[in-house]
């Protein structure tokens, strides 16, 4: 049994994390001030392996030190930081302190404790708008928001750490988290996302106002901005499998996460309304400044070197999403 911290494990992809850990029979040590998640979703947890909660804020240093001083961390997942990035052109500070600064003093915390792995929350926002597709690690980083630029930050940071330290790290760059758990125990909360998905499901449902489709014109097969969805569970093997990549080549590295293909806007209403039987309100509007129009991974070197590989497809991450949402009705 290993003992894995993981901070913002109460949160969306966090939690499906710490379930893949506990299937396994690791221990997880959930680190989170529950500022976008729900105490419940620990008590779900607790009822699958050996969970240890500790409500706690990454900037404070010394929750951080009593945390590592309590439990023999063997590494840690870093999921804690804000995300939206609309928000960040608005409220740099919040994105710099938090997802930077927080980063920073929890590499500090590590590295005093002795710990010499850690995975990361990475973000393919880091590539910007890119000049062909697919991606792959090896493009221009050109981060087209503040919360693009935290991120790559952090992992010029964790680099520094590595060669000074010898923390070694893995940022998994992820492409569009979706779906829930094949089970309904854990999905996106609707309150704490404006994402795609769980916004046309919530429009479906009839708990918000029907959604809008942004440019209907773009050079794409049916005019709609194309994006990578990847499904939660998906991530979550992938976070499994970089530790064992950091203790078994004990090397730090970047990886894409993503499936490979791209979704358009109007295949996620169509095939939402497949699986719900129902019609999406929808209503096109002109195009949103600073859409890409089209972005999806190459994700080679993910499947070559942690043997990882998606298990879902769209089908799947949509009706998983749809049960989950049906079932949280208040």
């Amino acid at each position: 049994m290993a003992n894995i911290l993981v901070t913002g494990g109460a949160g969306y992809i966090g939690a499906h994390t710490v379930r893949a850990l506990l299937a396994r029979g690791d221990h997880a040590v959930v680190y989170d001030n529950l500022a976008t998640s729900k105490l419940e979703t620990i008590d779900k947890l607790k009822r699958e392996g050996a969970v240890t909660f500790v409500q706690g804020d990454i900037n404070d240093t010394a929750g951080l030190d009593q945390v590592f001083a309590a439990h023999p961390i063997d590494a840690v997942i870093h999921f804690a930081a804000w995300k939206n990035a609309g928000e960040s052109m608005l409220k740099p500070a919040k994105y710099f302190e938090n997802n930077v600064a927080g980063t920073n003093r929890l590499l500090d915390a590590i590295q005093r404790a002795g710990v010499r792995r850690i995975v990361f929350s990475g973000s393919c926002s880091v590539y910007g708008t890119p000049a062909r597709l697919p991606v792959d690690e090896s493009f221009p980083l050109n981060p087209e928001s503040v919360y693009a630029h935290t991120k790559l930050m952090c992992e010029q940071m964790m680099d520094w750490f590595d060669k000074r330290h010898s923390v070694r790290y893995v940022s998994l760059r992820y492409f569009n988290a979706a779906g829930a758990s094949a089970d309904g125990l854990i999905g996106e909360e609707p309150a704490q996302s404006a994402n795609l998905i769980p916004v046309v499901m919530e429009a479906t449902l009839g708990r918000r106002p029907g959604i809008q489709v942004f440019g209907d014109d773009y050079p794409t097969p049916d005019g709609t901005c194309i994006r990578d969805y990847i499904h939660v569970s998906d991530l979550a093997d992938a976070h499994v499998r970089a530790l064992d990549y950091m203790a078994r080549e004990d090397r730090s590295d970047i990886f894409n996460i993503g499936t490979g293909e791209g979704t358009s806007v109007k295949q996620i209403i169509d095939a939402t309304e497949r699986a719900s039987e129902r019609t999406v309100p929808a209503e096109t509007v002109g195009r949103r400044a600073g859409d890409p129009v089209a972005i999806y991974a190459d994700n080679t070197k993910a499947r070559t070197l942690l043997g990882w590989a998606p298990q879902y497809g769209l089908e799947a991450i949509i009706s998983h999403a749809w049960n989950w949402h049906k079932g949280i009705v208040a």
